[in-house]
């Protein structure tokens, strides 16, 4: 640990720290990274010349002057200076993870909590083994919370990044179907996320959850915590008003009778929402500018957005898709009364041998939707149609996001609803300039 006292004096004293050589801050701490296609032992002497204060490495051939710090594994010891500025923080920070709504999440309650404290929060989703490192040393005397989104495909992430952030408050969003290739089934994604109550439970933190989710009040029921705070539509009482073709964002009835109308698209942010305010409330801000900040967000990185272009409109939300978030987004475009729909599907990755079946089961679902016209993006959809009765005319297949782009530019639509859900890997925000 004296490398790690050593290098948090250098911290303390520094302009931050950058793990990409290009981009160096003067005065900053560059952390040579190694990924699969780089190693950022090969850029230290860059890092160095572009005016970093000093270089972390583990080449032990490097030579240099004492700029240049030697340590057993860059990663490890960037988690652990994280760990040592941690317990430096006296600040509430919140902890999230789950299988969909993590950064929509993290948003609405920074929003709430911006309008009490400055709170430093992830950056888009940096929120893997780097990412939480990094978001953590980010964090200075002058923020007065934090907001940490959590994310992992594999047993045990969970667990590392929450003993980096040491949240004080922490909740998981919901348990779904992703990332199965990774977690090896769907007990594997509620061991995983499940990571999270475990250390609030040894830590004495607070578990805020979803009293509606069955999957987590079997999660909490397995685990005794300091304290547990709930939240929920049933538990609260709360109303989702009918949305329509001209008034598409989801607008919400509290208990209290007070309505909600937010410039989200999707009753399942709902418990986001929810989640958000109960964060705000335990953080002791002010009910009306927590409401006012939840109606103020404006989502963005195509996530649960409606987008009014010259010839359609478009809600998209295509970073990502599961069969939880994908079910979700279908069934409320399912809500929404318009003759003209259109559905623009992509595969949902990383499902492993459960793929086929999936994909079968949200195309039956999205037979419901009575939509004019269906397009299915990728080998899973492909397949999976194969199986579903759907009308050979109403249904347009493509093996990937460039070929159908190239048949919407020769087939132009024109005056309809558009619903555009897939996996990020699918791409799909090709499409969205031809179609807006």
């Amino acid at each position: 640990m004296e490398l790690i006292e050593r290098l948090y004096t250098i911290f303390l004293n520094s302009a931050g720290v950058c793990t990409d050589s290009r981009h160096i801050v003067k005065g900053s701490m560059f952390f040579a990274l190694k990924g699969d296609n780089f190693d950022g032992n090969n850029f230290v002497k860059d890092a160095l010349e572009a005016g970093a204060c000093c270089a972390v490495c583990d080449n032990m051939q490097i030579e240099g002057d004492d700029k240049i710090i030697k340590t057993n594994n860059v990663l490890e010891t960037l988690q652990n200076l994280a760990r040592r500025h941690r317990r430096e923080l006296n600040i509430p920070v919140v902890g999230l993870t789950g299988s969909n709504g993590k950064t929509t999440t993290k948003e609405l309650i920074t929003a709430v909590l911006n309008t009490k404290y400055k709170t430093g929060s992830t950056i888009g989703n940096l929120n893997n083994h780097i990412g939480v490192p990094l978001t953590i040393l980010q964090l200075s005397k002058e923020h007065g919370a934090a907001v940490i989104e959590m994310g992992a495909s594999a047993p045990g992430e969970i667990a590392l990044l929450s003993s980096i952030a040491s949240p004080d408050i922490g909740l998981i969003t919901n348990v779904g179907k992703a990332h199965l290739e990774g977690f090896g089934s769907f007990e594997g994604v509620k061991r995983t996320k499940g990571e999270l109550y475990d250390f609030l439970e040894k830590s004495g933190g607070t578990v805020l959850y979803n009293s509606d989710n069955l999957h987590l009040k079997e999660m909490i029921s397995a685990r005794v915590f300091a304290k547990q705070v709930r939240y929920g539509v049933a538990e609260q009482g709360v109303k989702i008003l009918k949305p329509s073709a001209a008034k598409p964002w989801l607008s919400i009835v509290m208990e209290s009778g007070r309505v909600v109308n937010t410039k989200l698209i999707g009753d399942y942010n709902t418990d986001n929402i929810l989640a958000a305010l109960k964060i705000g409330e335990l953080l002791g801000t002010d009910y009306n500018q927590s409401i006012k900040a939840i109606e103020d967000y404006v989502p963005s990185n195509n996530r649960s957005q409606l987008l009014k272009g010259e010839k359609n409109t478009l809600i998209i939300d295509a970073y990502n898709a599961n069969p939880t978030s994908m079910a979700a987004s279908i069934n409320n475009f399912t809500e929404i009364e318009e003759a003209n729909k259109v559905l623009i599907l992509g595969d949902m990755l990383e499902l492993g041998e459960d793929s086929l079946q999936e994909h079968i089961s949200i195309l039956k679902l999205a037979e419901k939707v009575g939509a004019m016209r269906v397009f299915l993006v990728g080998e899973e959809f492909n397949r999976a149609s194969l199986s579903v009765p759907f009308s050979k005319e109403s249904v347009f297949k493509f093996n990937n996001s460039i070929l159908l782009n190239e048949y919407l530019q020769e087939h132009q639509i024109r005056g309809a609803f558009i619903l555009i859900k897939g996996s990020r890997g699918i791409r799909l925000e090709r499409v969205i300039d031809t179609l807006k």
